[in-house]
């Protein structure tokens, strides 16, 4: 065993470092400052005795037992306790992501699809029951959001409940999410071995610490020792920590102390217009072109930097940054009141104590009343000592054996009296203790789903009303800490998704399709510069709870109602109404009953199938009666018969023009026959046709003199019956009829 150490082989002890670690005195206050805190952990532990049933210690058994009382127990906390977890189940309702501003919708929506995985998968719905069990019973509960440390699990994330006397926290702290708190502390005892593992740079140091510094000798302790040990001892011997509360030599454990302590530092943030505001990292480029094109506002800010050490009693074996993307311990608090003064946390059961020991008591003594035997008998009147007397008269088959030389005697007496009966008074005083625990917890029976005062369903609702009223305060405080569970959940979610593109697949119900959204996709900008769409780092979202519960409770009385309201719809307004109310029922295979009545919806009714037969079959007697063929045809030889008949009446109209002008005098007669025939001028007048009109009369052309036609006389030379006379001029001339002779 090493005795002394030599000031050589002995560094100072641990300060504060240029990166904030945490030293050795530190540590020790923090230690302190936790021992001086107001006691209130062993009040816990025997509240949830309680819950659990435990309620009667062991010196109450023995004082009991000494006067053959027996013990009796009527757990009432237990079944309160149960109604109000089964309101948290009941009422359980889903994370729900907005975007905080204007756009973001989609990255929002594709978020809140891997949170609500994310919750389902990682086990956040238990963590967070089991944490607020504790927190309805004794004022505080915890879960821990943090990465799957196996490799084989399914699932990256895990959420799990942390016993609260693991945990111990800054008493100063006032706020509920303890934002404000300097530190956290968890405390758990390990084996040895796995702590070697999980600090193989220290392993030496565990094995040396966990046996007491026994299993190594040194001829001198001036060199040949590590310095490193050296330190260690020394500050394990000068330490004001325990042995007994961080060391389990004789079963080979240690207890590690996690450290989550914040660092006060100031730096330089830049805000943005739209209110981002982040630090300034020299070496990002987009941060120094900001500051020069005044895109942003630089100042300087007090902000507090999350780390986290391990300790091992006085060895510190761990000390860095946080490992996580936010500045919050990763443990979220649900705390459900506190002492106005001290902090201390407290619950329902703090005030339903006493009322089950009235409760327990009463009935013992009841009990014990009513099996109570008195005696009156004179001295030596039974063959038994006293001891073996009492034993036997209590039983009920007792056989009690008199001594009869001294019943004999005058004066002698045996006599045995059960005369206790139940009064009204020990009754009053009983049921008083059992409704008392309702009207300190506000739990009434109606609402543990006993038979209550209520005569009535309207008094029967109005009274669970009240309890669920009375409860508000304490789901509240609920809520806001499974709020802070989804939001340290989301910060890990968006880590891993930074800077990576995806296509995130959101799940469509009954009635709505699926639908894809791109995430974190490169594109390029008018000036070529290389951004990305949906980025989900600068997508500033708030987390919130769904006001609708998502229980199969809830849907039942949503289905209820939807199949009133169904029932009072047109037969119109039904057809649309149907997919919703199938969605809300739990049958198998119901996504493709909605399909299948979606797709029967889309086809035609046997009316509409009629209407549309008895338009096909007109439109085919139509298109039988008028051939498009046929009717083109028609309009064709309609067409060429009014070119036909324009191009006779032109050409009447010039023969009637020439023989007007060769005759003036027919003119009038031709009035004469046209107004007996019924004409009448046109109204409005026509157009003139502006036939085109030669300039020159066309000149007779030669005639044979040879010839020997009847209409050419034999000499051609006369210019009275001669040949050119007789070529132009009768009915049928030589020259065209539309030229003048």
């Amino acid at each position: 065993m090493i005795h002394s150490l030599s000031t050589q082989t002995i560094a100072p002890l641990d300060q504060p470092a240029d990166d904030g670690g945490l030293s050795l005195v530190q540590f020790e206050r923090m230690f302190t400052e936790i021992r001086n805190q107001p006691a209130w952990r062993a009040r816990a532990d025997k509240e949830m005795e309680y819950v659990d049933g435990n309620q009667l210690d062991s010196e109450v058994l023995r004082r009991q037992a000494a006067i053959g009382m027996p013990p009796a127990i009527e757990p009432l906390i237990g079944p309160a306790i149960e109604a109000v977890l089964g309101l948290e189940a009941k009422t359980r309702t889903d994370w729900r992501l907005t975007a905080d501003g204007l756009d973001g919708d989609d990255v929002a929506d594709a978020l809140n699809e891997k949170l609500n995985h994310a919750e389902r998968q990682s086990g956040a719905d238990k963590a967070c029951s089991d944490a607020f069990k504790t927190q309805c019973c004794v004022g505080i509960g915890w879960v821990e959001v943090m990465r799957e440390t196996d490799p084989f699990k399914p699932f990256p994330y895990r959420c799990e409940a942390v016993h609260r006397n693991e945990i111990f926290w800054d008493f100063l702290s006032k706020k509920p999410d303890l934002s404000d708190a300097r530190y956290l502390v968890r405390r758990r005892w390990t084996d040895i071995a796995q702590a070697k593992l999980m600090f193989k740079d220290h392993a030496e140091l565990i094995d040396r610490a966990a046996g007491r510094w026994t299993d190594r000798y040194e001829l001198s302790t001036d060199g040949g020792t590590s310095t490193d040990m050296g330190r260690a001892w020394d500050e394990q011997r000068g330490s004001s920590i325990e042995e007994q509360e961080w060391m389990d030599s004789e079963n080979g454990r240690v207890c590690l102390f996690e450290v989550w302590y914040r660092r006060w530092v100031e730096v330089v943030v830049l805000r943005s217009q739209d209110g981002r505001v982040e630090e300034y990292d020299e070496a990002n480029e987009m941060h120094n072109e900001a500051l020069a094109t005044g895109a942003t506002q630089p100042q300087r800010a007090i902000i507090a930097k999350m780390r986290r050490a391990y300790w091992m009693g006085p060895h510190k074996l761990h000390d860095g940054p946080t490992p996580y993307p936010h500045q919050d311990f990763p443990y979220a608090p649900f705390i459900g009141h506190r002492e106005d003064r001290t902090g201390v946390p407290f619950g329902l059961v703090r005030g339903m104590v006493y009322l089950q020991d009235n409760v327990n008591s009463a009935i013992s003594k009841i009990r014990w009343g009513l099996s109570a035997i008195r005696t009156e008998r004179t001295r030596g009147a039974v063959a038994y000592s006293d001891e073996v007397f009492r034993q036997q008269i209590a039983r009920p088959d007792a056989d009690i054996i008199l001594d009869a030389n001294h019943m004999s005697q005058p004066g002698a007496k045996f006599q045995v009296f059960r005369d206790f009966q139940l009064n009204e008074q020990q009754y009053k005083m009983l049921m008083d203790a059992r409704l008392g625990i309702e009207r300190a917890s506000g739990i009434t029976s109606s609402f543990a789903g006993q038979r209550g005062t209520a005569t009535s369903g309207v008094q029967e609702t109005t009274q669970i009303e009240q309890a669920t009223q009375s409860l508000a305060s304490l789901m509240d405080q609920f809520k806001y800490g499974r709020t802070k569970v989804g939001e340290l959940l989301l910060s890990l979610i968006i880590e891993d998704m930074i800077g990576k593109p995806e296509i995130v697949t959101i799940r469509g119900n009954a009635v709505l399709p699926d639908r894809d959204v791109a995430i974190n996709q490169p594109v390029m900008d008018e000036t070529g510069a290389t951004m990305l769409t949906n980025d989900v780092s600068r997508t500033r979202l708030k987390v919130a709870l769904n006001d609708v519960p998502s229980t199969p409770s809830f849907r039942t009385q949503q289905l209820a109602a939807m199949s009133e309201a169904f029932k009072a719809m047109p037969p119109q307004y039904q057809d649309v109404a149907l997919p919703h109310l199938l969605s809300l029922m739990d049958i198998p295979n119901k996504q493709e009953i909605i399909q299948a009545i979606q797709e029967a919806k889309s086809q035609p009714s046997p009316e509409q199938v009629q209407a549309e037969w008895e338009r096909g079959y007109k439109d085919r007697e139509l298109l039988a009666r008028y051939n498009p063929e046929k009717l083109a045809a028609e309009v064709k030889k309609l067409t060429a018969e009014a070119v036909e008949t324009g191009i006779k009446s032109a050409f009447g109209a010039v023969q009637a023009g020439q023989l007007i002008a060769q005759m003036p005098q027919i003119a009038p007669v031709a009035d004469v026959v046209m107004q007996n025939a019924g004409y009448q001028l046109p109204t409005p007048a026509g157009v003139d046709p502006n036939f085109p009109q030669p300039n020159i009369a066309v000149p007779p052309g030669p005639v044979n003199p040879g010839d020997t036609s009847p209409q050419t006389p034999t000499d051609p030379t006369s210019q009275q019956g001669g040949a050119v006379v007789g070529a132009n001029m009768g009915i049928n001339t030589m020259r065209e009829d539309s030229v003048p002779a």
